[in-house]
């Protein structure tokens, strides 16, 4: 953990993929339940060694899905996030793919420029704090080795923990 996150207690999410590393600083303020699914699964793994299954350019690179088919999710979905401040207004924005209303999962997507066509309809967790470069070199199928998380998540957890039982109850059986 960075004297940085331990400092300011700033949630990082750290993408180590087969381009280099990508550092995402995470927004549990705006979207809670957003983060702590996204940290809950980092930290069981769930990420590690999955694809960026879909990337197009000038637009985003899509990964999280364990079926590598743009199909495939953890189980379980959860609700929509959604802040007037948080909005698809650059390069770098994290946020949740879905199939529609309430359908969020695992599956992300990182922007290549601004789109706010998607605001509104996509959960803004996050925003890159560095390896946009990264971002932007991500070709389809390239592998994220390992995702982990910088900071102390235990409140954010704590608070959703009837949230965070329930995922674990459906990853758990799988």
């Amino acid at each position: 953990m960075s004297s940085d996150s331990q400092a300011s207690n700033e949630l990082v999410a750290v993408f180590d993929t087969v381009k280099g590393e990508i550092r995402v600083s995470l927004f549990p303020t705006e979207a809670p339940m957003t983060v702590a699914n996204f940290v809950n699964l980092a930290i069981r793994g769930y990420y590690n060694g999955l694809k960026f299954h879909r990337v197009i350019a000038n637009f985003m690179v899509q990964g999280g899905d364990p079926t590598g088919t743009g199909m495939g999710g953890p189980g379980y979905n959860f609700g929509d996030e959604f802040s007037p401040i948080r909005r698809h207004d650059s390069a770098g924005v994290l946020s949740m793919a879905n199939a529609g209303p309430g359908t969020n999962g695992s599956q992300f997507f990182i922007t290549h420029g601004p789109t706010p066509h998607l605001d509104g309809k996509h959960s803004v967790f996050g925003q890159v704090s560095s390896g946009q470069d990264i971002v932007n070199a991500i070709a389809q199928n390239d592998v994220m080795t390992t995702v982990t998380i910088e900071g102390d998540a235990s409140a954010l957890l704590e608070a959703q923990k009837s949230q965070v039982d329930g995922w674990n109850g459906v990853l758990d059986s799988q």
